[in-house]
């Protein structure tokens, strides 16, 4: 696809409906009504049941026959099984990137790690919400170090489980009552990668995915008890 192509109806609905739900601003559950999109969107009906539909493969939206679409709901087990999912896929798909990685693939990693260091070091101490800034700078590093993958299929996998975790990242940072930088773990993963040692670098993703599950893990204990 041109790249300087104006984006189509269907793009601006996939993309702003799919930020929109990742992010929480629709809340597991929430009842997603054509009309009321439509309003939102700017957007026909058209292209916003499409992306409904795509993002119900996705497994962000559940569609139901008589009841329409819904945001999926949030569980532990559904975490856990995405942590698994992405380690399943991960690390396979980090080794065959190191192997295959050149010089370019080299300074995308190094280019997206320092614009993610720069933000964090602006950013204010103490609990913030998720930064959505911060969100996608994050989400570039990581797809930065899978991306020499010769296989699209893991690596477009990789990048999807990555955003289907995003939901439990914006609860986890809701109750975070401590800030802990981020920016020295993910430069020992960018070092790591960046010398093609693969079982540490593996060793250290595996850690954070894990580290991860394990803070949303506990805000999902206080969010459930907010919530019901």
């Amino acid at each position: 696809m041109d790249k300087n192509k104006n984006p189509t109806a269907l793009e601006i609905a996939f993309t702003s409906l799919r930020q929109d739900v990742l992010s929480l601003a629709y809340l597991p559950g929430t009842k997603l009504k054509v009309e009321h999109l439509q309003q939102a969107y700017a957007l026909s009906s058209s292209p916003i049941r499409e992306a409904l539909n795509r993002l119900a493969e996705e497994g962000l939206v559940r569609s139901d026959d008589r009841k329409g679409f819904r945001v999926a709901l949030i569980s532990d087990l559904d975490l856990q099984d995405i942590t698994s999912m992405r380690l399943l896929i991960d690390l396979p798909t980090l080794e065959q990137s190191m192997r295959s990685g050149d010089d370019a693939w080299e300074a995308r990693v190094i280019a997206s790690f320092h614009l993610l260091e720069k933000l964090e070091s602006r950013l204010p101490e103490g609990p913030v919400v998720l930064h959505a800034e911060w969100s996608a700078l994050h989400r570039g590093f990581h797809k930065a170090m899978m991306s020499a993958c010769p296989s699209e299929r893991m690596v477009l996998t990789s990048s999807s489980l990555f955003d289907q975790a995003e939901r439990y990242r914006h609860i986890s940072a809701r109750y975070r009552t401590v800030i802990k930088r981020k920016s020295e773990e993910h430069k020992v993963l960018m070092l790591a990668v960046l010398k093609r040692d693969i079982a540490t670098a593996q060793q250290l993703h595996q850690e954070h995915v894990l580290s991860t599950q394990k803070n949303a893990l506990m805000a999902l204990a206080q969010w459930h008890q907010d919530t019901h």
